[in-house]
């Protein structure tokens, strides 16, 4: 077997049998793992003066990675948190390269041996409770999308969920009974359960009925102009046209729809909700952490729901927040 050969199966097998079928990563993992890939192979064609295809083993050197991680930092500008995540990708790809060629053993253990960068912790931006009260009372009560629109700002504060969870969400996942509630599918092919607000559920039980007809249990809950499901980009476009308003540039706050799952935990933070009913309700991914905590039944969740419904659906009492000023649960927020 050539080199070009020898390179192209382990990049295939890599991916169809390690990453698909041991590790189970879900597309858009998958995607981040393609595109590092993709981008290293091209750096190394690029420096040898060869095709991509002409590339051997022999050319996933260590000078050749830590040449790439320069690159990225210094022609592509990317942050350090991106570099940290590309090179995160590179140690899975040269751990599979290690057990499946031994000849490239030191090279493998010289790029594991890259660390990553030292980076500040993102500063951690929220709605402040006036915010999103105010949001939800000013969102369009008109026109083709503002029933929709009006559920899917409601359903990301109530939720917390990521934007891909609501972009991948069903018709399926949703129980919109006495107690209603969604299933999510999060990080790591994880699922959680997430109990909804009567608003919400009322919202999306109209949303669901607009057709006129019961949906398919795999119908897209939140679609576009063309009845297909919602991208990511789409649903951080709805955000920013109903909630763009809300940026402050001096504190470099933008409006996302990641703003939204902070904005869920602080408001549950500051009700006084314990932090480990908070992880498991947002599907912390941080298993250092979530491994610590136990499992949270829905009963609990309902009983923290109570307390961070908007007030014109709940006039029930909060209690005065005693977290805003704890630096270490802020760091946490941010790496949620």
């Amino acid at each position: 077997m050539t080199g070009n050969q020898q390179l192209g199966q382990l990049v295939h097998s890599f991916f169809i049998d390690q990453l698909t079928t041991v590790k189970g990563l879900r597309p858009s993992s998958m995607r981040s793992y393609s595109d590092t890939i993709r981008l290293l192979l091209c750096f190394a064609a690029q420096q040898k003066g060869t095709k991509i295809t002409k590339l051997t083993l022999e050319d996933m050197s260590f000078e050749h990675v830590l040449g790439f991680l320069r690159y990225l930092e210094e022609d592509r500008h990317n942050h350090t948190r991106t570099r940290n995540q590309r090179l995160a990708a590179l140690h899975t790809f040269f751990e599979y390269i290690a057990s499946r060629e031994p000849a490239m053993l030191q090279t493998c253990q010289r790029v594991a041996a890259i660390p990553t960068k030292r980076v500040p912790p993102a500063q951690t931006h929220f709605l402040e409770r006036d915010e999103m009260e105010s949001l939800l009372h000013h969102l369009p009560a008109s026109g083709r999308f503002a029933q929709r629109d009006h559920a899917l700002i409601l359903f990301l504060y109530n939720t917390g969920a990521r934007v891909q969870e609501v972009a991948e969400l069903r018709a399926g996942n949703l129980e919109l009974g006495d107690r209603a509630l969604v299933r999510l599918h999060g990080k790591g092919d994880k699922w959680r359960t997430c109990p909804l607000w009567d608003q919400t559920a009322k919202l999306l039980t109209a949303l669901l009925a607009k057709s006129g007809h019961p949906p398919a249990a795999d119908a897209p809950v939140f679609c576009s102009a063309t009845g297909e499901a919602l991208t990511r980009f789409g649903i951080y476009k709805v955000v920013r046209r109903l909630a763009g308003h809300l940026d402050k540039p001096g504190t470099h706050r933008t409006v996302s729809p990641h703003i939204f799952r902070h904005t869920a935990a602080m408001h549950l933070l500051e009700s006084g909700v314990e932090i480990n009913v908070i992880s498991d309700w947002l599907g912390h991914a941080d298993l250092t952490t979530t491994n610590r905590y136990a499992e949270i039944n829905t009963r609990t969740k309902l009983e923290a729901l109570r307390v961070t419904e908007p007030s014109d659906a709940s006039a029930a009492h909060r209690p005065t927040p005693v977290w805003r000023s704890d630096e270490t649960l802020l760091n946490w927020l941010s790496n949620l």
